[in-house]
């Protein structure tokens, strides 16, 4: 399955809404931004599982500050989708939402924001939305994709 991930307040903190890894004096100089406890271990058994995992975003963070983040804390994706990428593929398309999976082939999206998920209703795309808060946030993806893996 194609599994994409928001950034911002999914698995990069707006704030200090979750615990975040640890990173070292070199890496906040370069801009390495913190990312979500776990993160790296999620990525890791989502792709030995067998499933490609990409970033999809709304930020105008460029694709190479992104994966220079992500591979500080030993994570590859295989495709990273930026706010610029997106309304220029959205706007082609005639589609009227923040967020599109299926325009770059991602089966399951998970974000953050309820909003996504209105839109996922009434665009009839999947999603998990994690909140920000949740402690059992790499639980509830792991169950929840189980779950659609299995129907």
């Amino acid at each position: 399955m194609n599994i994409s991930f928001d950034l911002d307040s999914t698995l990069i903190p707006n704030g200090k809404e979750f615990e975040t890894e640890k990173r070292n004096g070199i890496a906040k100089l370069l801009g390495i931004e913190e990312i979500r406890k776990g993160t790296d271990e999620l990525i890791s058994d989502l792709q030995r599982q067998g499933h490609k995992v990409h970033i999809y975003t709304t930020s105008f963070r460029t694709k190479g500050k992104i994966r220079r983040t992500l591979k500080y804390y030993g994570i590859k994706v295989n495709r990273i989708v930026t706010q610029t990428e997106n309304q220029k593929v959205l706007k082609s398309r005639n589609i009227n939402s923040s967020k599109y999976p299926p325009a770059f082939d991602f089966d399951l999206h998970i974000d953050d924001l309820k909003g996504v998920g209105i839109e996922s209703e009434r665009f009839d795309f999947k999603v998990i939305i994690v909140d920000p808060t949740d402690k059992n946030w790499i639980g509830k993806i792991n169950s929840e994709i189980k779950q659609l893996t299995n129907t």
